[in-house]
């Protein structure tokens, strides 16, 4: 008889620099003129960077795994000042991922995140037909340093993001 797999509730939370950095950067729009500092993405590239339009449709807001790049930082955000969110988790190998330290981020159409690499994430998800996204990661990262962690075969858990309105 196969066990049930639990459906677990993750609310998000809105992102900020501060509440995001144990697993990356957020980076909002400055002056231009503005020099380099540690506000700017500090990226880790080495290799031929892709900077590309990801065209997702009807992701939705349930997720099963998780992925990781570990030799290279990763950049999202959404085209068009839309709002999506991203499910993470500390960098830890894939069969000790802590599930309790699973959080999910509300990321407004203002700005775009740095994952640090070797950080665990589900997204982009968001509840819209399709959204553009704006992704930099290396010409072979999806190839050569993709790795899933499978939370229900794991854990036999499944998450849906709880989304409650801003007010």
């Amino acid at each position: 008889m196969a066990i049930a797999n639990l459906l677990t509730q993750l609310t998000p939370q809105l992102i900020t620099p501060e509440n995001f950095q144990p697993y990356g950067q957020v980076i909002f729009p400055t002056d231009d003129g503005k020099q380099f500092d540690e506000k700017d993405a500090q990226l880790s590239l080495a290799g031929i960077p892709r900077f590309y339009i990801m065209h997702l449709r009807k992701v939705g807001l349930k997720f099963q795994s998780l992925a990781r790049h570990q030799q290279c930082t990763q950049c999202l955000g959404s085209l068009g000042g839309k709002e999506w969110f991203m499910a993470v988790a500390p960098a830890s190998p894939p069969d000790q991922v802590d599930i309790a330290q699973i959080a999910a981020f509300r990321i407004t159409g203002n700005c775009f995140i740095k994952l640090n690499a070797g950080t665990w994430h589900a997204g982009p998800l968001f509840a819209d037909e399709f959204i553009d996204f704006y992704n930099l990661e290396l010409h072979d990262t999806n190839i050569n340093d993709y790795e899933v962690c499978n939370l229900r075969k794991l854990y036999n858990l499944s998450f849906e993001l709880q989304i409650c309105s801003l007010s």
